[in-house]
């Protein structure tokens, strides 16, 4: 990934003061549809946009809605009873609040993250997405009483809305991220949301390869609430695979976004979300962490890629990283700014194409 782009620790206040403007307002509106403003305001003050960050939350104001309201509290004895039901998303916030009030962040995110990878699906895959923006924060500008209440708005949204994929058959190996994207199998039918075509997912190509020596044949890491073993690789180079996972799916979106220019930006912004949370998680769940973000990758592209792939503009010589977040953050589409927030993290000519193919595409706000 590319470090040039990355920016120093925000020290304005502006993104704590806009979360805690936030935190009174659902994760959801209109029944299932996410409420974006904590990612891209994260985004936005990410690469020195806070100026504007007001605003912008000023315009975005008419999407939000109340927190619903609490139905029965989640306890240490009944959350697996609790996970995936979207009634309660007051409790597990509630729930996250208490356990972040009480434990050092890092642990309770250690002891959820393996909990809630198999449903990394979840609303659009949303909340993982929310849960990596706000890391990424705790991890440059520290923890305070805001960005700690986000990381439990976003758990308790991923908690609540917790969704598995369907049984799943192994598809012929693919050599690298890219070429496994391009083999994954659109769903038949692309007519209805996303819970109907995720429901429709068979198989996808298997990827990353994974040689298991001898040793490791004796080291698993498991999911303990499925208890499906899975075969331990280096962190290093689960790490990496990741990166490239994140590169190739930034970069196909140029191509192929015409089919569904919002949804098409989660194949890249959630398995980034994944990426950006490893640092502050036990190397042990890289690996892992690695499978759901590639499991999360194939499925929106199943869900949503078109059949052929369409031609784009390369992005003008000479534009610089900047420039285009600030295209991007001037046009107000939270998911693209989402999505070149993600592009810059990639770096290069191709991923700042696919961030103007964003811009292109998706309709202006501001």
């Amino acid at each position: 990934m590319d470090d040039t782009t990355r920016n120093s620790p925000d020290t304005s206040g502006t993104l704590d003061e806009a979360l805690e403007r936030l935190h009174s307002f659902g994760p959801e509106r209109n029944g299932w549809l996410s409420n974006h403003a904590p990612m891209a305001v994260e985004a936005l003050v990410h690469h020195g946009q806070a100026p504007g960050v007001h605003r912008w939350l000023d315009h975005y104001r008419a999407k939000l809605e109340e927190m619903p309201d609490r139905f029965t509290e989640v306890t240490p004895d009944n959350w697996r009873e609790a996970l995936g039901d979207p009634r309660r998303i007051a409790d597990w916030t509630a729930y996250f609040e208490r356990e972040t009030a009480d434990r050092p962040w890092r642990e309770v995110l250690a002891e959820w993250w393996p909990r809630l990878l198999p449903g990394i699906a979840a609303g659009a895959t949303h909340p993982v997405i929310r849960v990596g923006h706000c890391v990424r924060t705790l991890l440059a500008s520290g923890e305070n009483a805001p960005r700690i209440a986000e990381l439990a708005h976003g758990l308790g949204y991923w908690a609540a809305r917790h969704q598995p994929l369907p049984p799943l058959t192994p598809r012929s190996p693919a050599t690298g991220a890219a070429a496994a994207l391009d083999a994954v199998e659109r769903v038949p039918d692309q007519s209805g949301g996303i819970r109907e075509r995720l429901g429709q997912l068979t198989g996808f190509p298997v990827w990353p390869p994974r040689p298991v020596t001898g040793a490791e044949h004796a080291l698993t890491v498991t999911d303990a609430d499925s208890a499906r073993p899975r075969p331990a690789t280096d962190p290093d180079l689960a790490r990496a695979r990741l990166e490239e996972l994140v590169r190739a799916a930034t970069h196909r979106y140029a191509a192929y976004a015409h089919g569904s220019p919002v949804m098409l930006v989660h194949a890249a912004t959630a398995p980034n979300a994944v990426l950006r949370t490893l640092p502050a998680l036990p190397r042990e769940l890289w690996a892992p962490s690695l499978d759901a973000a590639w499991a999360a990758s194939a499925a929106v592209t199943a869900a949503y890629a078109p059949a052929r792939a369409a031609d784009y503009p390369a992005a003008p010589e000479g534009l610089s990283p900047e420039e285009v977040f600030a295209r991007a953050a001037a046009h107000g589409d939270d998911h693209t700014i989402k999505f070149t927030d993600t592009a810059l993290d990639v770096g290069g000519p191709a991923a700042l194409a696919a961030a103007l193919r964003s811009i292109e595409l998706n309709p202006p706000v501001l």
